[in-house]
């Protein structure tokens, strides 16, 4: 089974010799695209490969299985799936000189199907990525103000109290569900378009289309800053939040390992799904990003670096963002206990000071001794520094609504309000370059737009179109859209094309012709680790994910959270099934990606039935058709 590889006629006539690649590779340095230098490749690979959910999944997921013992499973499959395909993917892109619709087209003309099929998904993430941008947007401009419009309620119009829906949840909720995306109750009652976020929308796009205008050409030029900026600032606020009080006290929660959950398979899914996911592998992006490299650049050790560089990030954002979190909970706690010492003080007319948090139960308990029948009538809260820290938000939640509330309780708050939601700025905007990337290059490799038309106007009528199809994010009902996007655009398919792309080089390429190209461009053949990752386990270990997650998807009842204010349990999200009509989006989402691959073979293995009976029915035709004097007429 390992060293099986599948016939695949006139693949010599397909890929250029090695002799003929450093010569296409000299004949393409004016008409190809190719980096400036080394530095703006990685920078751009790196700002592709770590993105927003390297701040808000990754510690949410850790916080949620079992801290530390989480890093575990995540760093095995990291070694195991995450890095052997990335190393693939650049190898590949690198010796084929193609984009992803190329690159498998040429290994086999039936495989054009996994470029279109990675194209698809990277169209329809970006279209919900960018919208994550515009609303960092939002928020960046509304933090140009002291104080920030999310720290305290709105007035109702004649200023005698607060606005009820607030009242009920927080500012911070407030502002995120009411103030920005003014959210309707569920995903039928569509409402109107938000104006603010449209033109945060327009702001997003027109953004992403300048850094993209020329391709690589100007992406290379802006990574520069997108791709360093954030961890400049993830520094500052790690320096910031170790200052605050029960800072550490996140960060030990974090961390602290809970070794019991390494016995969950969810949680090895969950580790699997991450890595697989924090790399940005089967968009199509890296692929093309590494088809512009030299010849004889060292892909593995390329690989070896932003595999570390991406792991260490996720690690890195956790401990800042916990230690945020920590600082958060602590604060909560403090406010949770100064209710209930000042329900006490003013039952009891005690003097102020007199009541402490160290000293809190005993003064309890000496109160209920002088009068007990008052005492049982005072309620007091529940304050659990650990139930604070366990309350786990992840994505959107985290960012717009743990975070900000946090921001809110730190001194100078508007400044570090600006830095956070510059750095998700660059953290977003540097992954949808890898995004267009994998859209642009596909339809130039498929001839869909003639190679006259000026690269300009193609990357503007992708922006434009995809502009105009993101309205529906920002309808009342644009957030639960997004959601459903995230949660089925890119899951099963990238897995399968993944999957596709592995099974595609080791047993179609052949994995002996693969290893000769790699000792070609880098000098030495792949070590025993890549042989055995590349044949067997990343295939199995994806095989494996795929499985737990499709009998987790079909056995799971499909909910999603609206904010409803007449709800009993306000302001908590109600959990409500999809409407019926949602599985037809759901179908197109994550079937039609999935689907290309499939579709796409059959309909290349049924076109060369027909040309070869065709040829065949020629072939009979003009040897049947002889002249008198024995003068062959073909007419074929």
């Amino acid at each position: 089974m390992v060293k099986l590889q599948l016939p695949n006629p006139g693949l010599e006539d397909r890929i250029p010799s090695h002799g003929e690649l450093e010569v296409l590779e000299k004949e393409e340095a004016d008409s190809r695209p190719k980096w400036d230098n080394k530095a703006q490749y990685m920078l751009t690979c790196v700002g592709f490969c770590v993105g927003l959910g390297n701040v808000w999944r990754f510690p949410y997921l850790c916080q949620s299985h079992g801290g530390g013992a989480f890093m575990i499973p995540f760093l095995i499959l990291l070694i195991l799936e995450g890095i052997p395909l990335l190393h693939l993917e650049f190898a590949i892109g690198q010796r084929l000189r193609k984009g992803s619709v190329g690159v498998w087209s040429s290994i086999h003309p039936t495989l054009k199907g996994v470029g279109i099929a990675a194209m698809f998904v990277s169209f329809l993430v970006g279209l919900y990525y960018n919208t994550i941008i515009a609303w960092v947007m939002w928020y960046f401009f509304n933090s140009f103000q002291e104080p920030l419009p999310w720290s305290s309620c709105p007035l109702i119009h004649n200023k005698t109290d607060y606005i009820e829906e607030c009242a009920k949840s927080s500012p911070v909720d407030y502002f995120w569900y009411r103030e920005t995306l003014n959210i309707s109750t569920s995903i039928d009652d569509s409402g109107t378009i938000q104006w603010w976020l449209l033109l945060c929308l327009t702001c997003a796009w027109g953004v992403l289309y300048v850094c993209t205008i020329r391709g690589i050409e100007t992406t290379g030029k802006a990574v520069y800053v997108t791709s360093t900026l954030p961890y400049l600032v993830l520094t500052i606020f790690l320096i910031r939040g170790l200052t605050l009080k029960g800072s550490t006290n996140g960060i030990a929660y974090l961390f602290t390992p809970n070794v019991t959950e390494l016995a969950n398979p969810v949680t090895w899914l969950d580790a699997g799904a991450q890595v697989f996911y924090s790399f940005s592998l089967a968009f199509g992006g890296l692929i093309s990003f590494s088809s512009y490299n030299s010849v004889h650049n060292n892909c593995e050790k390329d690989a070896l670096i932003i595999s570390v560089i991406n792991g260490f990030t996720s690690i890195y954002a956790a401990t800042v963002i916990y230690s945020i979190i920590g600082f958060r909970a602590t604060e909560r706690y403090d406010d949770c206990f100064d209710k209930n010492i000042l329900t006490l003080m003013n039952a009891f007319d005690l003097p102020e000071g007199n009541v402490t948090q160290d000293n809190f139960e005993q003064m309890q308990k000496l109160c209920n001794m002088t009068d007990p029948t008052l005492f049982a009538s005072l309620k007091f809260e529940t304050c659990n520094l650990e139930s604070f820290l366990n309350d786990g938000v992840e994505g959107t939640g985290l960012a717009f609504i743990v975070f900000t509330e946090a921001i809110t309780k730190m001194p100078v708050s508007p400044l570090w309000s600006i830095l956070f939601f510059i750095m998700l700025f660059c953290l977003g905007l540097s992954s949808m370059f890898g995004n267009m990337e994998g859209v642009l290059v596909p339809l130039q490799d498929l001839k869909i737009i003639p190679p006259k038309v000026p690269k300009e106007l193609v990357t503007g009528l992708i922006c434009a179109g995809s502009y105009l199809l993101a309205f529906i994010f920002v309808l009342n009902s644009g957030n639960y859209w997004l959601a459903l996007f995230d949660s089925f655009a890119g899951s099963i398919p990238l897995l399968i094309i993944a999957f596709c792309e592995m099974f595609s080089v080791v047993y179609i390429y052949g994995i002996d012709r693969f290893n000769k190209d790699i000792e070609f461009m880098i000098g030495h053949k792949p070590n025993i680790f890549w042989q055995i990752t590349w044949r067997v386990i990343s295939p199995l270990i994806m095989l494996v994910i795929f499985f737990f997650y499709f009998v987790v998807k079909v056995n799971e009842e499909l909910l999603y959270s609206v904010w409803d204010p007449s709800y009993e349990n306000f302001p908590k999200t109600e959990k409500i099934e999809y409407p019926s009509w949602v599985y037809a989006i759901i179908v197109i989402l994550a079937g039609v990606p999935s689907l290309a691959i499939p579709v796409f073979a059959i309909y290349k293995a049924i076109r060369n039935c027909c040309q070869k009976k065709n040829d065949r029915m020629g072939l009979m035709s003009s040897t049947s058709e002889s002249s008198v004097n024995g003068n062959l007429k073909n007419s074929a």
